[in-house]
């Protein structure tokens, strides 16, 4: 695998996952594997995506995080503005989403969901994501080969597009959180020069927020 489809390659499979939940979805057959395609594609998207991470692996420069008080910082900063709206603004609950106990009377499949779920969303998430959006896509907009561009370099150019792009990637309720949470994740490349900062900072946030619907049952935060 070259090293541009090792960066990107997890990132738009990841997306075609997306893409074929909503098409499941939207076809309305009457059955719940169909009408609810996201309990059996999104531990699917986390296999295919995780293998395919495994194969780019010896492409990314994935060190020891580097300044890492200030990169749990960053973490549980970006959770804070991504709950904000329902914490402290009024904001209606998000009861509507990927809602586990659907199979708590199957302790084996109710696990079993439970685990693909975090594991998609503290360890595949942060490593797709980064990768392509702070490790990729942040050099590549500042010349080609992307690689050539030391990690962190500053460009505002790129800054303000990966933080659009980030924006973009989410649901539109997510829009401004996704905004602010890109913009700090692309601070934390710039601050520490260092890609596994970076996903470092977005999985302590994706933990966090999935404690966080666990204790208030807010399925529409998945």
């Amino acid at each position: 695998m070259s090293s541009f489809r090792a960066y990107t390659l997890p990132f738009f499979v990841f997306l075609l996952f997306l893409g074929l939940r909503e098409w499941l979805g939207g076809l309305g057959r009457g059955e719940f594997f169909l009408d609810q395609p996201q309990y059996w594609v999104f531990p699917l998207q986390t296999l295919v995506c995780g293998a395919l991470l495994w194969r780019g692996w010896r492409h990314y420069a994935l060190a020891w995080p580097r300044q890492l008080g200030f990169t749990l910082a960053v973490g549980v900063a970006v959770l804070l503005i991504w709950i904000a709206p329902q914490c402290w603004l009024g904001a209606a609950p998000r009861l509507e989403g990927f809602d586990p106990t659907v199979f708590a009377a199957q302790p084996v499949l109710y696990a079993g969901t439970l685990f693909f779920r975090f594991l998609r969303l503290v360890v595949v998430v942060p490593l797709v994501e980064e990768i392509f959006w702070r490790g990729f896509l942040l050099r590549f907009l500042i010349r080609e080969p992307f690689e050539s561009v030391p990690m962190g370099s500053w460009n505002l150019r790129a800054f303000l597009l990966v933080c659009a792009g980030f924006m973009l990637e989410h649901s539109q309720p997510d829009w401004i959180p996704a905004l602010l949470a890109g913009a700090l994740y692309n601070f934390v490349a710039i601050r520490t020069r260092s890609l596994a900062s970076c996903v470092v900072a977005h999985a302590v946030t994706n933990l966090l927020l999935g404690l966080y619907i666990m204790q208030t049952r807010q399925w529409g935060f998945w």
